[in-house]
């Protein structure tokens, strides 16, 4: 019996020594990004604030990490947003593909923290503090049986990790939890400044589809959405089909996302198209902001030969991103669909971008994303352009 035990040191030993290897580059420093850890046995607080960025751990997910439109989102992210700012820090976060991996980096120093509700095992009590599990519990119920949505439903005995040796990080973590649990709702709702400077939250007035088919009028914005789909290539009954289906011809209009106006431009895209804050709510400014996105999209996927094919393409992007429509084609590909053909293809992969056996796939590189609404999306367009076609003359 005392062979077994020591053949079984000997081997832990060997594993432990193996792995320790592994997470050293040639200098024999840990390969862990912040560079002013190189030398200290541990990355803390005071270390994190010098280097000036806090990296998170995290997986895909609806309710802890996703991209919109080349924006972050994610309740658990935007909690963990706010705690960086506190500390006086930019974020960022890396991504894991399963719960196995998001563990192991956090024991090899490759981020500060946990920023999802890992299930806390006892095993690891030694290795890791558990933070803010009754704030994140109470959170999450609150806000599931606000929306009535039951995937928002906590597990017992979840929580954020932090580890062992960086207690100044583990106890300043838990305190702020503990102090702003209840403005936890304030940092994971989408606010929106406008030019005046006052703040909005989502919001959006909804009209009819036609304004009057008899005078060939779709939209009190027809004249711009003539004038600018002329600048894209587009019929311009499709842009004002896509408009409708973005705002419902609202100019105001903001989602909870944060898009904002006719065309629902992101607050970051808006600066890339050289839309100013202070005209994002303008017809004419958002529109024309609009038509120079898609312009990049039809770039984007220039090589769809067919211009109707790419209207897909360039809808489903606007939609949802380009990355995360790359994303869908990759998968259509090997799966043996045609990456360059919606309908029955890239479309059905569309369509599995919420599923973790689909968006943890080595092939996807931006993670999930609601593809039944960027699905919708495409139809809906579809949809309107053809009866815009067959009641509003050109």
């Amino acid at each position: 019996m005392k062979e077994r035990w020591c053949i079984l040191i000997v081997l832990l030993l060997s594993f432990t020594a193996c792995n320790s290897d592994k997470a050293r580059n040639e200098d024999g420093q840990s390969p862990y990004a912040h560079k002013v850890s190189q030398g200290n046995p541990h990355f803390d607080l005071p270390d994190i604030q010098q280097n000036g960025e806090l990296i998170v751990l995290t997986l895909y997910g609806p309710e802890s990490y996703f991209e919109f439109r080349g924006e972050d989102f994610g309740l658990q992210f935007m909690i963990a947003r706010q705690y960086a700012k506190s500390i006086g820090t930019s974020i960022r976060v890396d991504v894991s593909r399963n719960m196995k991996d998001l563990v192991t980096k956090l024991q090899n120093g490759e981020g500060d923290f946990v920023a999802f509700q890992i299930d806390k095992v006892d095993s690891l009590s030694s290795l890791l503090d558990y933070v803010g599990e009754k704030e994140l519990f109470t959170f999450m119920d609150s806000l599931s049986r606000q929306r009535k949505d039951d995937s928002l439903r906590p597990r017992p005995r979840a929580a954020w990790a932090v580890r062992k040796d960086s207690p100044l990080l583990s106890a300043s973590l838990s305190q702020w939890m503990t102090t702003h649990q209840k403005e936890f709702f304030d940092y994971t709702t989408i606010r929106v400044k406008s030019g005046r400077g006052r703040t909005y939250t989502p919001r959006r007035n909804v009209a009819s589809p036609i304004l009057n088919a008899s005078r060939g009028e779709i939209s009190p914005y027809d004249p711009i959405f003539k004038q600018q789909a002329i600048k894209c290539g587009w019929d311009w009954r499709l842009l004002a089909a896509q408009s409708y289906q973005e705002s419902s011809f609202d100019p105001q209009a903001i989602s909870y996302m944060g898009a904002m106006g006719l065309m629902q431009l992101m607050p970051g895209t808006a600066r890339e198209v050289g839309v100013s804050q202070a005209n994002v709510f303008d017809p004419q400014s958002n529109v024309a902001g609009g038509v120079r996105y898609i312009n990049r999209l039809n770039t984007h996927y220039s090589f769809i030969a067919d211009a109707d094919e790419r209207i897909n393409f360039i809808l489903a992007a606007y939609n949802a991103g380009a990355g995360h429509v790359d994303d869908a084609r990759a998968l259509a590909k090997k799966y043996g669909k045609n990456p360059n053909v919606w309908l029955g293809n890239v479309d059905a992969f569309v369509l599995k971008m919420s599923e973790a056996v689909y968006y943890n796939q080595p092939e996807v590189k931006h993670g999930y994303f609601r593809g039944s609404e960027t699905y919708d999306y495409v139809n809906s367009i579809r949809t309107r352009w053809n009866e815009y076609k067959t009641k509003i003359k050109r």
